[in-house]
Formats: C-alpha cells, structure tokens, sequence
C-alpha cells in the first residue's frame, strides 16, 4: 500500500503519547506540579498531533466527526470513541496531578486503561483486513502495544522497564516481518481467485483492466524495492530497539534519554513507513501486480 505521510505520523506519534500517558496514568514516574505539566504536554502533543494527522489522510477531513456513529461495526470509529475518552479521563487525573498536588488513582488507572484500548483499537483497523494477509494476525496488535508501552517507558524515564520491553517490542518486529514475508504466498490469494476465473483453467493478465490510473493503484498497489526494504528494517531496528537501550544503559544515562527518545521515534517512524510500503492488498492480483 502507498505509504502516506499522514498515517505513517499517526501511527507513529498516537502509538508513542498514548503509551506515555498508559505509565503517567499508573503512576510512574511519580510527579506532580510542573515537573507532571511537562510529561503531560508531551504526551498530549504525541497523542492529539497524531490523532489530528490521521484525519488528512482522510478525502473529507471536516465530515470526521461523522465516523464516531459507527463504533458498533468499525474500530476506526471505536478508536476514536475510545481515544477521546482517555484523553478527557487522563485531562482529569492530570488536573489533579499538576494543580492540586492529587493522585486519584482510579482514575489514573482508568486512563491508563482506555489508553492501551486506544492502541488496540488502531491495530485492529489493520489487523482486521483479510485483503491484506501481512496485516491480518494477532501480531499486529501485539506489535503495536508492545512498541506503545515501550516507548512510553523510555519517555516517562523508566529505564528499568524500558530496558526489557523495548527488546520484547523488537521480537514481535522481528517476528511480524518474517511471518508477513510469506502471509500473502500462503493465503492462498491468486489471479485466479481475484477474478473467480479459476474453473476454466489457468488464469493469466492478458492486458491490464485499464490505460490510466485510479484510486486503487494509487492507494493499494504500492511496491518496495527488496534491498531497499532489508536497509530500512535495519535501520528500524538499530534505531527504535537496539540503539535506544545502550543509550540509556549508558554512564550518565539520564543525559542520553532525549537522544534515545529520538532515535526511537526515528526508528519507529521507519517501522511504520514499512508497515503500510510493504503491505501487499488482494487488489493487486486484478492488475497482474503480485
């Protein structure tokens, strides 16, 4: 699929902000006053700057308040549903956390609850999708939780849990590229099956369907060069998993947490970018480009 810039910084900033306010909404780090107004900006900006580009992608931005009245049947409706729960339950612990020096636990909790909620609900939008087998395993929510969590340990300064779920975050990566590498080959999809010309014979592109182009190529046939993408899953790796851990393991390393914040987010960024460059919609068979 065409990777757009707008969901690549969706996934990227949402994922991030909401896992940072999962640990302040359990308390961790323990802060209060301006110190708290500071981790609390910060993740506010992740999570609604990402949640606001996730909206151009859209043909009509402004009619987006429309896909809340579906959260019965879509989860990006539930997403958003749930996202602005937790940001109003998290407004409301953060209050008393920055302004009245409380800690209302529950509600912390609560928050921290419907903030991992949120980034289940954005993996399920793609790991839903049967037309694109790459996408359509449990992996990917557990890929997009685990690498919220972790990154949120990183930015709340917790490096004892950073250090152990960011290189569980980098397994489930390692395991979703491997596993999506042959999803498509053994999901059975053909140039048979995509036109139901499978009886008669053996089925084969004779011409494409059309001259030009059209929203289906333009959004869903989208192919990444092999090499290109070995390089851009390296640098995902050393940059969002390995590099972020040795930095904070590090002498001095309360120095090192914004330089490893950073490259995580670069890391990730270059994850996501390779989420949606590589995923290989059913679509492409019609036009003879699987």
């Amino acid at each position: 699929m065409h990777p757009a810039p707008s969901v690549i910084v969706f996934t990227t900033l949402s994922g991030l902000g909401f896992g940072l306010l999962t640990w302040l909404g359990i308390g961790m780090p323990d802060v209060s006053g301006w110190v708290a107004f500071v981790f609390f900006a910060i993740a506010y900006a992740l999570a609604v700057g990402g949640l606001l580009a996730s909206t151009f992608h859209l043909g009509h931005p402004e009619r987006a308040i429309k896909a809340f009245s579906q959260w019965r049947s879509s989860w990006l409706s539930r997403e958003g549903v749930v996202s602005v729960a937790a940001l109003l339950v998290m407004g409301l612990y953060a209050l008393g956390r920055v302004f009245l020096d409380q800690n209302w636990a529950p509600i912390g909790w609560l928050g921290a609850a419907l903030s991992l909620a949120t980034v289940y609900c954005t993996s399920m939008i793609y790991a839903q999708l049967a037309t694109v087998p790459r996408w359509k395993t449990i992996l990917t929510p557990a890929l997009f939780l685990s690498i919220a969590v972790g990154g949120g340990a990183l930015l709340a300064g917790e490096r004892d849990f950073a250090v152990i779920l960011l290189p569980v975050a980098a397994v489930f990566q390692i395991i979703w590229w491997t596993r999506g590498d042959l999803a498509f080959e053994q999901s059975g999809s053909t140039l048979a099956s995509a036109t139901g010309l499978g009886e008669p014979g053996q089925v084969r592109a004779f011409e494409p369907p059309h001259t030009g182009t059209n929203y289906l190529l333009r959004e869903f046939v989208f192919q990444v060069g092999r090499k290109h993408a070995i390089k851009l899953r390296i640098i995902a790796f050393v940059l969002g998993f390995a590099l972020p851990v040795l930095l904070v393991l590090a002498p001095f390393a309360h120095a090192l947490f914004a330089v490893a914040a950073i490259c995580h987010l670069i890391g990730i960024a270059a994850s996501r970018w390779l989420f949606f460059a590589e995923a290989e919609h059913v679509v492409g068979l019609y036009y003879g480009k699987r």
